[in-house]
């Protein structure tokens, strides 16, 4: 092993530690994948987390010049082939690897800034920050997916974006209470959070349930290699979607509902039979 083979193998360890450290669901969902896409999805998730906590966590600093830091760097490390952030380093390294679009790079870090500018959002605000902060990141994963097949690439694109946005919604109605008591975010449009209720609720589970049969399509049409990891984080949303659903809007309002770790593990299982029997 070369030095540097040395230095990227420690980078992309990083991004699988602020997987593991960040996310369950997300790493289990990881583990079904095969061992060659892994590394890659870790490190598409770790450059995602890092620009997530900027906006997110960093209270007491300046996140607007933190967030613009971090734009730099990143075009940096994949305009130079090499930084001296690991983070940035793996990242670069898929996306070279997958030839991932600099335009998908671009919407993410634009829904980002988004966070950072504006607590509420109309109907055209809110599909620009659903398409940079998850349909997009979809996207880049589906580049892992395909390995280069740009014709299933095409094919699953508008799917995998449906899948994004579900996750997305729920992650807004996991959130809610925190993301508007907490920073004064309200994403759903026309929805007024100081008198959420249930007529309000059942609209935006509508359209992700719409979201979830297009998503679901395209997970029936990946490849093998890929296609268990994605049912896993499917069937994850789904039992959160349900366990929502099941949740009066006054008790979203004044609770994160979570899915506990032992039905994560029953999710792994449930899959993984599904999986070997060719049913998915």
């Amino acid at each position: 092993m070369t030095p540097k083979e040395l230095y990227d193998k420690n980078a992309i360890k990083c991004s699988r530690l602020t997987t593991k450290a960040y996310s369950t669901s997300f790493s289990l969902g990881i583990l079904c994948l095969h061992k060659e896409l892994r590394d890659p999805i870790y490190s598409i998730y770790g450059f995602v987390r890092f620009a997530d906590e900027i906006v997110d966590t960093f209270h007491h600093y300046d996140k607007k010049s933190l967030l613009e830091s971090f734009k730099k760097e990143t075009y940096k490390a994949i305009d130079e082939k090499i930084s001296l952030n690991p983070i940035l380093q793996s990242f670069q390294l898929t996306v070279h690897q997958f030839n991932i679009d600099h335009i998908l790079i671009e919407q993410f870090l634009n829904s980002m800034e988004m966070d950072l500018n504006e607590k509420t959002h109309n109907q055209k605000s809110y599909e620009e920050y659903i398409l940079g902060s998850a349909e997009v990141v979809g996207l880049m994963c589906l580049k892992v997916f395909c390995n280069g097949d740009s014709a299933s690439y095409d094919q699953l694109k508008p799917m995998a974006m449906r899948l994004g946005s579900a996750f997305q919604k729920i992650n807004f109605l996991r959130d809610l209470k925190a993301d508007y008591e907490g920073m004064g975010r309200s994403y759903f449009p026309g929805v007024n959070l100081d008198v959420f209720d249930d007529i309000s609720k059942s609209k935006i589970e509508e359209s992700i349930a719409e979201d979830f049969r297009e998503g679901f399509k395209g997970i029936q049409q990946l490849p093998k290699k890929s296609k268990l990891g994605v049912y896993v984080a499917y069937l994850y949303y789904l039992s959160l979607f349900k366990k929502i659903k099941n949740t009066s809007s006054e008790y979203v309002m004044k609770k994160r509902i979570r899915i506990r770790n032992r039905h994560k593990f029953s999710i792994l299982f449930f899959s993984y039979i599904k999986h070997q029997l060719n049913l998915i």
